[in-house]
């Protein structure tokens, strides 16, 4: 989750989503911004002040130099910093002439633009958060270091084992864009969905619903008891996909999406996205979206939903971490595929978006992309995972980590949830592929406005086609295309 030009005839393939199937879950997405765009395009320049290769051995089979500096940052956000810092240590250990830089933030993009723009970006970014760098923009614009040399190195585990297969299933590809070459490394694995309270639920003697009419009566039940069937992430309603999409799937196919991803013609106006469209509008039409919503951010939706004022939120798996001073102790949290339609819908009930989360990235211009490297490689270690998911409440990459650890309700659910998907597991790529385009106008300008009362679905569908159509034509951005 390789690529083309919008007027090439032969697109490389990209897609291969079928490989992210029987994984357990958990991570974070982020946002857009436009000043990236040509800031990128101008970072021509820049310092050559590379850090001289170290000797290649076994214990540092990527060269690393052991006096180089390392400068680290990380987005603070949902999974915190903690875990980052701790994997710096093992670093420390390991190169104990290091020094490191570790910076977190929340402002990705405005603090490291300047830092691309001087040709002086970080060794390591993980590049999340509501101000995440364009990856399209970066791979398209060549600001990204290659790390097959990475994938290719040995596990820490396990010297005869390369990093690439301790990996789970569809890690790898989501890191492609255009070929063979890997410039992301998703960290966390993350399950989207409807997460809800099962303690909640039981209240109201109901189980979670699994078609659109048991959706309204459980939200129309749920109203005459004070509380609202649904809230969401209004300033960020690019949230709503992580149950749309794969809503939307379930009603009319994989295929769908694929269209979608691909800024094919008309792909918008496919009747499965129009009976999502209408779904999720009458949600809004029959009162049973939480008073406020469109006015409130993820951490207040998320608030009020904790406190028992809706059922209901689109979100990552990150929100147990990331909520758990506001969840009850007897919250017992859980992760819903999906609701269907009806009967007719081409997939089964189960279906739901899974795949990695929180990208960390080696700049192409970093000081020292060895250490860069080298930082990851410690980070998919079974030890570092372990950590990782027990500080967190999340699965890593790693395809393992999560013996004698006592799985969360939130990370239990989730991992039953992907149980049952099978293959019906779904990727959707517009958020790493055209971030500007996922959020910023699908997410704000369409569904936000739609969700808020102030578009129909026929006006929204109408708005995000002009969005993807327009995308599709600007020649200014790299394309890409599922095989």
């Amino acid at each position: 989750m390789g690529s083309t030009s919008a007027e090439n005839s032969k697109p490389e393939g990209v897609g291969r989503r079928d490989l992210i199937k029987r994984s357990a879950a958990l991570g974070l997405i982020a946002a857009p911004t436009m000043g990236f765009l040509s800031a990128c395009a101008s970072s021509d320049s820049g310092s050559d002040d590379k850090a001289k290769t170290g000797k290649k051995t076994t214990k540092n089979p990527l060269g690393v130099n052991e006096t180089a500096a390392l400068s680290v940052v990380i987005f603070d956000g949902g999974f915190g910093t903690k875990y980052a810092t701790d994997a710096n240590a093992e670093y420390k250990k390991a190169y104990p002439k290091v020094k490191i830089d570790f910076h977190k933030t929340q402002k990705i993009q405005s603090e490291l633009q300047p830092k691309f723009n001087g040709g002086t970006p970080p060794d390591l970014i993980d590049n999340s958060g509501a101000e995440q760098m364009d990856m399209g923009v970066l791979v398209g614009k060549k600001q990204l270091t290659d790390l097959t040399p990475l994938l290719d190195a040995p596990s820490i585990d396990d010297p005869a084992k390369k990093v690439r297969d301790t990996l789970r299933p569809g890690i790898v590809e989501m890191g492609q864009f255009d070929g063979d070459p890997v410039w992301i490394m998703y960290y966390a694995y993350t399950v989207y969905g409807v997460w809800y309270s099962q303690t909640a639920l039981e209240k109201l003697d109901s189980t979670y619903p699994e078609d659109w009419d048991a959706m309204l009566a459980l939200c129309a039940k749920a109203k005459k008891k004070g509380i609202a069937g649904w809230t969401y992430a209004g300033k960020h309603p690019y949230y709503l996909p992580f149950s749309l999409y794969p809503f939307i799937a379930k009603i009319g196919g994989r295929e769908v999406l694929d269209k979608i991803d691909n800024l094919e013609p008309n792909a918008w106006k496919d009747p499965a996205v129009k009976a999502g469209f209408e779904a999720y509008y009458e949600l809004y039409k029959k009162g049973y979206i939480l008073k406020g919503t469109p006015g409130i951010d993820h951490i207040q939706s998320q608030t009020a939903w904790a406190k028992g004022e809706a059922l209901f939120i689109p979100n990552g798996s990150w929100v147990e971490n990331e909520s758990a001073s506001v969840i009850p102790s007897d919250f017992n949290l859980a992760v819903g595929a999906p609701t269907g339609l009806d009967s007719s819908d081409k997939l089964p009930f189960g279906t739901i978006w899974a795949s990695g989360g929180e990208p960390f990235i080696v700049p192409a211009k970093a000081a020292n992309p060895a250490g860069g490297m080298e930082q990851l490689r410690i980070m998919l270690s079974e030890a570092s995972s372990k950590n990782f998911t027990s500080q967190v409440k999340s699965l890593s990459a790693f395809n393992g980590g999560t013996d004698g650890i006592e799985l969360t309700p939130g990370l239990k659910s989730g991992v039953a949830a992907l149980e049952k998907a099978g293959d019906n597991v779904v990727n959707p790529r517009l958020q790493d592929w055209y971030v500007k385009l996922q959020k910023e106008q699908i997410g704000v300008a369409g569904l936000g406005e739609m969700m808020a009362g102030r578009l129909t679905p026929a006006e929204a569908i109408k708005k995000i086609q002009g969005y993807a159509d327009a995308a599709a034509k600007d020649q200014s951005i790299k394309h890409f295309k599922h095989q």
